[in-house]
Formats: structure tokens, sequence, C-alpha cells
């Protein structure tokens, strides 16, 4: 009985970027793994394997509900660069150990000009004689059958799940869709001036090395981060929607804090993770569960410790979309349900702080006067506790309070939690607040456990409340308003939850 060189029927090594260059690659045979059980597969099972299978061509899809403002995105996109060849690759799975991959994220800018979040995807924008580009999307067509990729490699339908057809990404997308494994010889052979976004595929980066330079790379970049500082109403709703989820998410935790105190600060990131995943894609950022003294640790994403009655739980989490969008929402709740008077000070503060952050923005204003306000409060509360010397406004000069307050007050969201990152300084920090713009207020006081230049009482107690702010037309929308903010609420909406669980 002869045998055919297929991969045995285990999961398989991830498929190298130049075996996806090209067509030839689907007569390739699936490459034999080693330690698997089968030593091979005959002739006869192979051709089994390749008929008997029900036609499951999608006719009827609906293109995705974001379509024309992706379409709108690249139209933009397109005017800013007139005459050059344009590539945004989605990027690539990562291996996380041996054959298994880390789940797999689309890159920002692939996903905010076309929709889609396959790995291997590429948006190519071509220039056209007459103006303006033609799009094309390059993705992977479903698997091959003929060689048996479908069901022997670790990345096949029947291992991972069925791809979409060329066609029915086109129905969907509204755009045109190719092969993406013949993109590379493509590029290649261009000419003319091409842009790629970097970071994300080095197949693609690879055939374009002679083609392309760092700063105009760069120019392409910062012009995708600029193009999404102002949301469209689709990215609006779908903010509003993460957060809503978020605020679900927070009331899940308090009504399971019996059973953090009774394991560890695990419990609560494993509780706020269940919602993210039944409602959305997943978090937007590594849940921060800080339970006493961690929560003066700012990214504590260990959350290995105890959660125990007196002490503030300070919770930073935020829900990520289908489409990818997260929110970014902080409370400090008190594990027993109720602040101590020291902890109660120490939020008021925080939150007098925060009122004022979030009163600063509206249309027309600096992007720095919701830090510069919240900063204000804060700074005056360590003068009044005697924690540092005034007047006030040397403090301020100084820097000195952000001994206590060591961040920003907030930056802004949407596919990114730090979404806009590489934006230049003069449109973001040093820029000014527009409608449709969306970022956080979140001001902090945190005392560290080995601080000798505060009273004893203060260290270990660590405070954040971050919300979620859309710049209107008129003003600000607090996004996250659904979540209590002040002491008072803040207990009795955990009085009433503790109550229901009763």
């Amino acid at each position: 009985m002869g045998e055919v060189q297929f991969e045995e029927d285990d999961v398989t090594e991830e498929p190298t970027p130049d075996a996806l260059e090209t067509p030839e690659a689907e007569e390739q045979p699936i490459k034999q793994r080693k330690n698997g059980l089968y030593p091979g597969v005959s002739d006869e099972l192979a051709e089994n394997m390749k008929s008997g299978w029900a036609d499951t061509e999608l006719h009827d899809l609906s293109p995705i509900e974001q379509a024309s403002n992706t379409a709108r995105r690249r139209a933009a996109l397109s005017a800013r660069f007139p005459g050059e060849r344009l590539v945004v690759p989605a990027g690539n799975l990562r291996t996380r150990s041996n054959d298994t991959e880390y789940s797999f994220r689309a890159a920002t800018e692939y996903a905010y000009l076309t929709g889609d979040q396959t790995e291997n995807g590429v948006l190519v924008l071509e220039p056209e004689a007459a103006g303006g580009h033609k799009a094309t999307v390059y993705l992977l067509p479903r698997s091959n059958r003929e060689n048996g990729e479908f069901w022997l490699d670790g990345q096949g339908e029947l291992w991972v799940g069925r791809r979409h057809s060329l066609g029915e990404a086109e129905r969907r997308l509204r755009l045109p869709a190719k092969d993406v494994r013949e993109l590379a010889d493509q590029l290649r052979a261009a000419t003319g001036p091409v842009r790629v976004v970097r970071g994300h595929d080095a197949g693609i980066e690879a055939a374009l090395t002679d083609k392309v330079t760092a700063e105009r790379d760069e120019e392409l970049r910062v012009f995708l981060s600029e193009q999404r500082l102002v949301k469209d109403e689709f990215e609006i709703a779908q903010l509003q929607s993460a957060v809503d989820s978020t605020v679900r998410g927070f009331e899940d935790v308090v009504k399971v804090l019996d059973k953090a105190e009774a394991t560890s600060e695990r419990y609560i990131e494993g509780t706020f993770f269940l919602r993210a995943r039944v409602e959305g894609n997943d978090v937007g950022y590594g849940s921060i569960c800080a339970a006493g003294p961690h929560a003066t640790t700012l990214h504590w994403v260990r959350n290995d410790g105890p959660v125990r009655s007196g002490d503030l739980l300070l919770l930073d989490a935020g829900v990520e979309t289908t489409t990818l969008y997260t929110a970014d929402v902080t409370r400090t709740l008190p594990v027993s349900g109720s602040y101590t008077p020291l902890q109660r000070k120490i939020y008021d503060a925080v939150y007098e702080a925060q009122e004022a952050g979030i009163a600063a923005v509206k249309p027309g204003a600096k992007y720095r006067d919701f830090h510069d306000a919240a900063q204000r409060v804060l700074a005056t509360k360590l003068v009044e506790w005697g924690l540092v010397e005034g007047p006030v406004e040397r403090v301020l000069e100084l820097g000195l309070q952000r001994r206590w307050t060591l961040h920003g007050t907030g930056h802004m969201l949407g596919l990114d939690v730090h979404d806009c990152a590489v934006a230049r300084t003069e449109t973001y920090v040093a820029g000014t607040l527009e409608p449709g713009m969306c970022l956080t207020v979140e001001p902090g006081l945190y005392f560290q456990a080995d601080d000798l230049t505060v009273p004893e009482e203060y260290r270990g107690i660590g405070v954040r409340i971050e919300d979620d702010i859309l710049v209107t037309e008129d003003g600000n929308r607090n996004l996250s308003a659904g979540l209590p903010r002040s002491a008072d609420d803040v207990e009795a909406w955990m009085a009433r939850i503790v109550a229901q669980r009763s």
C-alpha cells in the first residue's frame, strides 16, 4: 500500500510566511510532524478525504454593519496619499508554546479600514491612473482539500474552523478579495512609491524591503492614528456597548466578593473575564484586580493576592466588543461594602478631582485642560493634609504631587485602550478637543506601603476612579455613568447587590 507525504492527524507546526506566498503552496505536501501517532496517510485515505463533502458556500451573506464606515475611512486615506501604493497588514499568528498560538487580534489599522479580523489578511490600496485608489483585501481562501490541508494542517478547517471563502469575504466586506499567497510576489514586482504599516507581517515587509523607508512608513502610521481621534457614529455606539457590558461585569464582581475573599484576586479576574467573553470578544487589556496595597501598583495584572474585608479593591477593566472597541473603567470599592473614614477622605478627594476633570472636557478646550484641573484638586488636597509643602502653585510647577498621583489623568480610547498613541503631539496632547473624541478621565492617589513621607495609616491605600467620556457638541457625555461614582452611591449600590445575592 503506497503512502503519500501528508501530515498525520495531529496538530502541526504553523506554516511559514514563505509557504503561503505562492499558489504552488496549494500542491505542496503537508509537513510530517515528529512524534505523531500516524506514520503517514495512505493513498486510499487521501483520495477518500477529497470527496463526499457538501457545498457549504454561504450565498446570503450581508455586508458587515460598518462597511460604509470603512469605505469612508479608506477614501480619506486615499486622499491623503495620492499616487502611492498603501499596504496595511492584519498580522500573523504568534506562537505561545511549541505548536499552540496566542489568540489572534487583528492589527488596529487593518481592522479600522476593513472591519475584517482574520490572520494573514492584507489591505492594499493601488493607485489608479484617473486618481484615487482601488482597494483590495488579500486573504487566505478556504483551506485546500486537494492536498489535505483542511484536515491535516494545524490551521486547517477541521482543526480551527472554517475560513470564509474569498467570495464570501467580498460580500461581507464590500471589497474585492484575492488570495494573499499571491501578494508577496506582486509586491516584489511593484513599481512606484509604496508605504506599509510595519510591525505586523514580516513576510510582507520583506517583499517591500527595497521599496519603502522608515520615515515614509511612519507618516502612514501617524496618519492612521490621527484619523481615529474623532469617532464616527458606529464607533461611538460600539464604545457605549463596550461600556455597558463592562458595567455589568463590575456588578458581577460585587456579587462574588465573598468568593474572592475565600480565594484571591484571580476570582475577580475570572468573573469579569466571563462577562467579556460572553458579551464581547475579550477583555480590552489585562484586567487590574488590585486589592489592598496592590492598588498602589498602577498596572497590577498578576492578580494573585488576597482580598480582605477592610481593604479597598481597585478594579480597572474593560470589555472589548466583537468589533474590537474597548471600554476602560475603574472603580475603587470597599471589600466590606463600607469605606473607613480615611479611605473615604482619600476617595472623596479623587472623586472631586475627577469631577473637575470631567467638567473641563468640552469642544474647543485644550486636551490638557482636564488633566490640569484634576491635578490642581489633588495638589490642593495634599497641601491641606500636610503631605507636601505649599503653596499649590509651587507644587504644580515642580510636579511634587506626582509622588502620589503618578500618571496622567487620561488618554484617548477606541480600538486600542490607549488609542491614537502615535498621533503627533500637536494633534493629541497639545491639541484641542472636538466632538466625537472619546477619552478617559482617571485621576488617582497612591500611597505606597513603604512611603515613609506619609502617616502610617495612609500607606498601602490606592484609589483611582475612571470613566469614559465622549466629547459632544455642547459638552460631554459620560458613557460609563451607569456605574456609581460617589462614595455614598458606591456603598448603596454594593449594598443592593449584596442584598439581592442573599
